[in-house]
């Protein structure tokens, strides 16, 4: 059995995790922690885990679960995991970090992004990023994992293969993505309450959103050049899901069965990618639930433009699910244990 511990467990990815966890077979849950809930029983924060998970939530301090643990999944904001996580720690357990902090390679960029110098710049080349349909056998060997982030994990998974196989103009992309609530957390925030967003759609971080860099060092790195990419996120009033509507120009000649035998070579074994057929687009409410990413696409022959549609789980497949998956690599088991769940509907 794999000893599994959850920092920042009372969140939404943490709980999400939680429940993951808890119903693989070959992992045993052996600390929670939470800054908020410190002393509480796991089920009197989540009720829905009442006689299922029985664990009480331990505090800040990472030196006893350091000792238990084989793999620690951080479920926490930017900043925190890099002044927690040392090489000494990395000796004792494998880590899987859901923040930020090992995602960007340049420590340059990721104080420009999130507006704070890096807090342990010496560990970020031995950061692997979690993509497991692109970056698979680093995975293998990782001992710290930078998980990616929700919507560049949608985005990067639909445009990835086209960009390497040279199907698309890797500069003028635009990334319009819609997310629901639980991708701002669980923290209390006025313009996530109730009556300030439902009924309503808002774009945010235009021009300016983090994720903009992850997501063109991913389809740089894979493709092999430069992308550069407009990318404006929304909030829609819905709990859990992501949809990314993606538009690019294409290379000359390129033809429907070109772009379809490109998603097939990279995905066509890959478990939790479906490649939607011929006129079917992805809906959120379709993955919810689920450690899938559907990807849908279609020619628009008027402008000479490609039209993609990708949608997550941004909570399973953008973030706990993925987490999951990557474990699984590390400890070499199935890939898709503790993820067999199918969507949710209704729901």
């Amino acid at each position: 059995m794999i000893k599994a511990a959850i920092v920042g467990a009372t969140g939404y990815v943490g709980a999400e995790l939680v429940r993951l966890l808890a119903q693989h077979r070959q992992v045993e849950l052996v600390a929670l922690t939470s800054h908020s809930y410190s002393g509480q029983s796991f089920e009197q924060v989540y009720p829905h885990f009442r006689n299922q998970v029985d664990r009480v939530c331990l505090g800040d301090d990472l030196a006893p679960v350091l000792d238990r643990a084989d793999v620690i999944f951080f479920a926490l904001p930017h900043g925190h995991v890099a002044q927690k996580v040392d090489a000494a720690a990395l000796q004792k357990a494998r880590v899987i970090d859901l923040g930020a902090d090992f995602r960007l390679e340049d420590a340059a960029e990721y104080e420009r992004w999130y507006g704070l110098a890096h807090p342990n710049e010496a560990l970020l080349n031995q950061a692997v990023y979690g993509l497991p349909e692109w970056y698979r056998a680093e995975i293998l060997q990782a001992r710290l994992i930078a998980n990616p982030g929700c919507y560049p994990t949608c985005s990067a998974l639909a445009l990835a293969p086209l960009l390497k196989s040279g199907l698309i103009q890797p500069e003028g992309l635009i990334i319009d993505a819609k997310s629901g609530v639980t991708g701002a957390g669980r923290a209390l925030a006025l313009g996530h309450h109730f009556n300030e967003c439902n009924e309503s759609i808002k774009a945010y971080g235009i021009a300016s959103h983090r994720h903009t860099p992850e997501i063109e060092q991913t389809l740089r790195t894979v493709s092999g050049q430069p992308v550069t990419l407009t990318f404006t996120p929304h909030l829609v009033p819905m709990n859990r899901g992501i949809l990314a509507t993606i538009y690019a120009g294409l290379t000359d000649g390129v033809k429907d069965s070109d772009l379809r035998a490109a998603y097939e070579n990279a995905y066509g074994k890959e478990p939790f990618v479906r490649l939607l057929p011929d006129g079917a687009y992805p809906e959120t409410r379709w993955v919810k639930g689920s450690n899938f990413c559907d990807i849908g696409f279609r020619v628009d022959t008027r402008s000479n433009r490609l039209i993609v549609v990708a949608a997550i789980d941004n909570l399973v497949k953008g973030a706990a699910g993925q987490a999951v998956q990557n474990m699984n690599l590390m400890f070499e088991l199935d890939e898709t244990a503790g993820l067999e769940a199918l969507p949710l509907f209704p729901a």
